[in-house]
């Protein structure tokens, strides 16, 4: 299986937060844009499987290792035997849950392993508490509380992206305005990123940066990067109604 401490070994606590993150975009693609796959792969009839978040941003579902005790610390077993025992959107939130235990784990256990003082500990803490945890992606509560932040930090002559939503432009897609010369442009960029700076992807969970295209899903009203659901700004122009694909799958499912 790939991922594990011999195949790599963050030393510091940025190199763990950079693993951690690589991880959790990999687990938010298989509860969020690659749902259907991680559906299928996840065959009740199968042994305990685990769902694995990898070093590369991908996924993967698979048996645990052999050895004992594991280069890793496991993540939960089974998840596979409770897919038709519930509601789909309750069991992505469960595996959504033992997931974010297992990124901690797998965190404080290479500062563990090489070392981390205090400070260090504290660090990278704060640093993985800057990002909302998966249960919070997958069930979209980070999209509310982003939402309320937003609407009590806003200023009633500012634009928020609510009203921008209310445009068809916007809706489809939205992308950096041109720059204008002077202050007025880098006052106008800092309003963006006050306005905007809280919204979430829905794929990756990643913020909103002003510098990358975004695409919003006309049924869910979640936005996405472009790249995370493979929208290019030219593709999105042709586009009438843009679903997500978790959105997509779950209709063809119905």
């Amino acid at each position: 299986m790939e991922g594990g401490a011999a195949d790599y070994n963050p030393r510091t606590p940025e190199d763990v937060f950079r693993d951690f993150r690589s991880r959790r975009a990999g687990m938010i693609k298989a509860l969020t844009t690659d749902v259907e796959k991680f559906y299928h792969q996840c065959d009740p009839g199968e042994e305990n499987l685990c769902l694995y978040g990898l070093p590369n941003e991908t996924w993967e579902v698979n048996l645990p290792a052999e050895e004992v005790p594991a280069e890793l610390p496991e993540p939960a077993l089974g998840i596979n035997f409770a897919r038709d025992g519930m509601a789909e959107k309750d069991w992505l939130s469960l595996v959504a849950v033992h997931s974010d235990a297992w990124l901690l784990s797998v965190a404080f256990y290479f500062g563990a392993r090489f070392g981390f003082d205090k400070e260090a500990r504290k660090r990278l803490f704060h640093m993985i508490n800057g990002l909302p945890t998966i249960y919070e992606v997958v069930t979209g509560t980070s999209r509310k509380q982003s939402k309320e932040r937003t609407n009590n930090s806003s200023k009633s002559n500012k634009s928020g992206l609510k009203n921008s939503r209310q445009s068809e432009s916007y809706t489809k897609a939205s992308k950096t305005p041109p720059p204008k010369d002077g202050a007025e442009s880098e006052g106008e960029d800092n309003e963006d990123m006050e306005e905007h700076g809280n919204t979430l992807c829905g794929a990756c969970g990643d913020n909103y940066a002003t510098d990358e295209f975004w695409i919003c899903c006309d049924v869910c009203e979640k936005w996405y990067h472009g790249k995370c659901v493979k929208i290019t700004p030219a593709r999105a122009e042709h586009i009438k109604q843009y679903k997500c694909p978790g959105c997509s799958t779950k209709r063809a499912r119905a």
